[in-house]
């Protein structure tokens, strides 16, 4: 039975390392899209930001819509809905299509997400539910570190073809795996749409969601510029830029495992703890980003950190809405996607307006603030409990 269990979390995790790669793979094979369909660079970038627009937006009220269907079916339908879009970028000749295939897996993006960490948590005892997390969440670290790099490879070295073809076979590998192992899973004690909605009325809730936006806000005002920052500040080549994003992902992965045992041991030191780390960090990267070897140390240590704001800002939401795990898990995805939105917008003001190397200020901010926040709610926390 432990087998069982163990063979599943790994095709759960697998599923999201698909939904990862389809979903950001996308920005490492823009240049060959762009030349496939005869389109700008900035009509390319569409079919990045329509992807987490909808993730955004559609996530709670899909995810409120399913959590009365069998999870089996669920994560087999979003699976596979992932597998054909792929394939449908392979071989599609018209960009609107590949558009409209882009909306299409978004929507299910948050249901499947949301509904594979439940499932993993299910899966264990009680008191082994945030390692099940972890491992789920190890999906997303590994996209990072392999998915998205060997897809812009696959593209690059064969065809944009076969760049998408991977990330359809990843997603089959997953839905038969999760068809095979994991048992028909109907909800017994369905939960009202309703008593799901009643978790938004409270405000430790939403000051805890303003929270995981500005914690990914940020994680990603700097991320989402690490090539841009690299070039102009490290005066790194493209090769080396490339080694570093590489880098980066592979130390997310240990850094996902450190975090979810720091979570397990102690939640509210870590959670206290961790936007204060990431201030240190940004510290660090401002003052020894000119110097190239420095830098590189740096790195590895920025992708180890940055990992653990995924687990971190999960954990303090679902501390808020355990009585509708789903629909909690829902809100995690798409308010921390516009924490993403929010904070490449500011980050890309920054860069505009100060310069490449004053974006870390960008992050020192959004980390300070996220630090004030968590600090009222756990005072907030601790008068309920006097």
């Amino acid at each position: 039975m432990t087998k069982i269990r163990s063979s599943l979390i790994l095709f759960l995790a697998l599923g999201v390392f698909g939904i990862i790669t389809t979903e950001m793979g996308i920005i490492g094979v823009l240049p060959q899209v762009t030349q496939k369909f005869h389109i700008s660079p900035s009509q390319a970038g569409y079919l990045v930001s329509i992807f987490a627009l909808i993730v955004a937006l559609s996530g709670p009220f899909l995810t409120l819509l399913a959590s009365g269907m069998n999870r089996k079916v669920i994560l087999l339908a979003a699976v596979l809905i992932f597998a054909i879009s792929n394939i449908v970028y392979a071989y599609t000749t018209k960009f609107e299509v590949m558009l409209a295939f882009r909306v299409i897996p978004a929507i299910v993006h948050p249901v499947f997400f949301s509904i594979a960490l439940v499932t993993a948590a299910s899966l264990v005892p009680p008191d082994k539910s945030s390692k099940a997390v972890t491992k789920v969440f190890a999906g997303i670290t590994v996209g990072f570190a392999f998915g998205v790099p060997l897809t812009s490879y696959l593209a690059e070295k064969i065809s944009l073809e076969a760049a998408f073809l991977f990330g359809a076979v990843v997603s089959m590998i997953a839905f038969l795996g999760i068809l095979i192992w994991l048992p028909s899973m109907p909800v017994k004690d369905k939960m009202s749409f309703g008593k799901q909605l009643g978790i938004l009325r409270r405000p430790q809730l939403w000051l805890t969601i303003v929270t995981v936006v500005i914690v990914f806000a940020a994680m990603f005002s700097v991320y989402s510029y690490f090539a841009e920052y690299l070039g102009q500040v490290t005066h790194m080549n493209g090769s080396w830029i490339s080694m570093m994003l590489m880098a980066f992902g592979i130390t997310m992965i240990a850094g996902n495992f450190l975090f979810g045992n720091f979570l397990h041991k102690n939640m509210t030191k870590t959670i206290f703890l961790f936007p204060l780390v990431y201030a240190l960090i940004y510290l660090c990267i401002y003052y020894l980003g000119p110097y190239f070897l420095p830098m590189v140390i740096c790195i590895f240590i920025w992708g180890a950190v940055h990992s653990g704001g995924l687990i971190v800002s999960q954990a303090l939401l679902m501390t808020e809405a355990r009585e509708a795990p789903e629909f909690g898990n829902s809100l995690f995805v798409s308010f921390s996607n516009v924490g993403i939105t929010i904070g490449t917008s500011i980050g890309g003001w920054f860069i505009s307006q100060l310069g490449t190397h004053q974006l870390i200020w960008c992050g020192i901010m959004f980390a300070l603030l996220a630090c004030l926040l968590i600090m009222v709610k756990i005072l907030g926390k601790s008068r309920q409990l006097s």
